[in-house]
């Protein structure tokens, strides 16, 4: 019998938190295939263009958005007959619309939520877009203070620092419309420290063999961009080119912005940690989800309510090796 073409899997969330890590990994299993695009956003839609969010970049990035069934569905045929399918948009787990457009229309489809301690992954969302040049805002702490503004003034979800770390809240919304049996929690700091068993645990989770992934990909984390003359020369020109990048087909801004981009940070610098007294100030915007999450979930997130920071994946990586 011919399988519909449509995903058993999803990874979907949390944004900087391991996904495209746990995407390539899965990847080179023979019995998976994934899309491409990674991010295909399709659940975010009603069958319908996305909304007219107008953040720096936001309208050249909904250009890529594959919000048509029949363009969804697509992206499955090429799997082969032997392997599960699935994609990974990041911010399903955010998405109320999404949980309930998933539970309707996927009774079957497993789900995969990678959780990573909310301060660090909300700086890391920070430091994505600061180091694409998309960010206008220098320093951390006030670019998420401005949050609420910016979700008036129609920014797009990933500049939604504070909210995209609720994840107490998000999948006990996402449970009223998925069995919880069908969603697994996976810790972003398993996919870095333990990153074989963690691809195993996730196989376990998709009824697929064990073993045949050894290793996580590196991150798609970026150079960080010192505070200095080059944000405040490139920066500008960077959303510029983004904007007037909306005009044209996807492609040609993103070949484009790369040696843009890369004049923000001009050498390779490692961003800097978070102070305790940073985290200290941050840690009440999600201290009661954090508590949600444990009492969801069973399993304790207390180390996330600590002033220490922990770093970038590649950081983290380095020094688990050590």
């Amino acid at each position: 019998m011919t399988r519909e073409p449509r995903p058993d899997f999803l990874i979907i969330g949390a944004p900087k938190a391991g996904t495209t890590a746990l995407h390539s990994a899965l990847a080179q299993h023979p019995q998976v295939f994934v899309t491409s695009p990674k991010e295909p956003k399709y659940w975010l839609c009603d069958d319908a263009p996305p909304p007219a969010w107008n953040g720096p970049g936001d309208a050249h990035s909904q250009q890529e958005w594959i919000w048509r069934k029949r363009d969804y569905v697509r992206l499955f045929e090429p799997a082969g007959s032997h392997q599960i399918r699935g994609e990974s948009t990041p911010f399903y787990l955010w998405s109320r619309g999404a949980h309930r457009r998933i539970g309707e229309s996927l009774p079957a489809v497993r789900l995969i939520a990678v959780v990573r301690d909310p301060v660090d992954r909300a700086y890391s969302n920070w430091m994505h877009l600061w180091s694409d040049g998309l960010e206008p805002v220098a320093d951390f702490e006030e670019a998420f203070n401005l949050q609420d503004e910016r979700v008036r003034s129609g920014h797009a979800p990933f500049w939604r620092y504070r909210e995209l770390g609720l994840y107490g809240e998000q999948l006990a919304h996402l449970r009223r419309h998925v069995d919880p049996d069908r969603i697994l929690v996976l810790r972003y700091r398993d996919v870095v420290d333990s990153p074989q068993a963690t691809v195993d645990r996730a196989c376990r989770f998709l009824g697929i063999d064990e073993g045949h992934v050894a290793d996580i990909p590196h991150d798609n984390s970026r150079n960080y961009s010192e505070p200095g003359w080059r944000p405040t020369v490139f920066g500008p020109l960077v959303r510029l080119g983004a904007r007037l990048g909306a005009h044209a087909a996807p492609e040609v801004w993103r070949r484009a912005s790369v040696p843009l981009i890369a004049q923000l940070s001009g050498r390779e610098v490692h961003r800097p940690l978070l102070t305790p007294d940073q985290r200290e100030r941050l840690l009440p915007a999600f201290a009661d989800d954090v508590r949600l999450l444990t009492k969801i979930t069973g399993e304790d997130y207390s180390d996330w309510l600590s002033n220490a920071s922990r770093g970038s994946f590649r950081e983290r990586r380095v020094s688990a090796r050590r």
